[in-house]
């Protein structure tokens, strides 16, 4: 996917250019522009600094790379933090904005960022955060840009700090709302069913594992016995007419499943959207190279995090949503976070696939893309 947010030391990460958070001097600093002196080769990469000699705040420079994994190290200056009124904003845009410029310029497919300033420069991280998806996604969106963008966290401090967020994730989908769907499905009430429920829960999100329920017949009457596909088994009671302003049913089936293929299908919505090939990969956050494959046929079942990067691309609505998933032979899983965030965010008309993944990393769930 063109943008991944990971988890990582910048140091072991594989780029075509690593990003470093630098003195304005041609000197070794702390935290990270440290470290990378230190997986590159100290001597040889402060070296060619020296050469470069004093970098301007907001500005780049670029070295080679030395004993790290990369081509180049782009080197760039952020602001000190002085509380924002000191043109800080504009200094952190700039560091990013003239970094992937010059990546592009000398060819990169690849390149990996720290969250520049957010360390010893003091720059609050939720607000570096903000500006570096901004510009990390505003520069992938241009229409001469083909390049896989990482942006690197050694903790994820600045998202759970990023409180407006991480309250509109906790706002958007939790566990208790898929107990809730199902208790106002089957009108369950029973307490130990709803505790094995959890459980069920618990080991379906850690194995990715869809559920469906079905009611068995019971001898003699009663209310049965409903069974999920992974043989956990709870008493039930008689169904109830579904409430659609809560929770959908039909988004997790796929028994009318359209027999049209993933490709023709994506293309028939490309053109009722009236969209060109490149509006849709760089708004789904799925890289030329992926795309290209499943329009020549090379890819006949794309993956979840693909289909659903294209669901929110194309705007789709729920009902389109679940038609893309089902010719992929694939349905939303009420069991799973993400599925549920991405409902979520359809029926809110939320479509920017960034600020979605920005929430699925909160939640430790995997991203959109491919």
């Amino acid at each position: 996917m063109p943008f991944q947010i990971i988890r990582n030391d910048i140091t072991k990460v594989k780029a075509d250019a690593i990003v470093n958070t630098a003195n304005p001097d041609p000197v070794i600093g702390g935290g990270t522009d440290a470290a990378i002196y230190f997986a590159a080769g100290e001597d040889k990469l402060l070296a060619e600094r020296r050469k470069i000699g004093k970098i301007a705040r907001g500005d780049i420079a670029v070295t080679p790379a030395f004993g790290l994994r990369a081509k180049y190290v782009i080197h760039t200056v952020g602001p000190v933090w002085q509380g924002g009124g000191k043109h800080e904003f504009e200094i952190l845009a700039s560091c990013y904005a003239k970094a992937l410029d010059a990546a592009r310029e000398l060819g990169c497919e690849s390149t990996a960022f720290p969250l520049i300033a957010a360390g010893t420069y003091g720059f609050p991280k939720a607000q570096a955060l903000q500006i570096a998806v901004q510009e990390i996604s505003g520069f992938l969106m241009r229409d001469d840009v083909d390049m896989v963008v990482k942006l690197v966290v050694f903790d994820d401090k600045a998202f759970r700090l990023s409180k407006g967020l991480f309250f509109e994730v906790e706002s958007f989908v939790t566990d208790e709302d898929v107990i809730k769907a199902h208790r106002e499905e089957y009108a369950i009430d029973d307490a130990e069913f709803w505790r094995q429920r959890r459980r069920e829960l618990a080991r379906a999100e850690a194995r990715a594992v869809p559920f469906r329920l079905e009611r068995t017949e019971k001898p003699n009457g009663g209310n049965g016995i409903w069974k999920t596909d992974t043989g956990a088994e709870g008493h039930g009671a008689s169904h109830k007419t579904f409430d659609e302003s809560t929770f959908n049913k039909n988004l997790y089936m796929n028994d009318d499943k359209d027999d049209t293929s993933f490709r023709d299908h994506l293309i028939k919505l490309m053109n009722e959207k009236k969209l060109d090939n490149a509006q849709v990969y760089k708004s789904s956050n799925v890289t030329k190279g992926a795309f290209s494959k499943i329009m020549c046929g090379d890819t006949k079942k794309p993956q979840k995090k693909a289909v659903l990067g294209f669901c929110i691309g194309l705007k789709l609505n729920l009902e389109e949503a679940q038609g893309l998933l089902a010719s992929a032979d694939l349905a939303f899983n009420p069991y799973d976070k993400r599925d549920r965030l991405v409902i979520q965010c359809i029926q809110r008309g939320q479509y920017n696939i960034f600020t979605i993944n920005q929430m699925l990393y909160v939640c430790n769930q995997p991203l959109l893309g491919n």
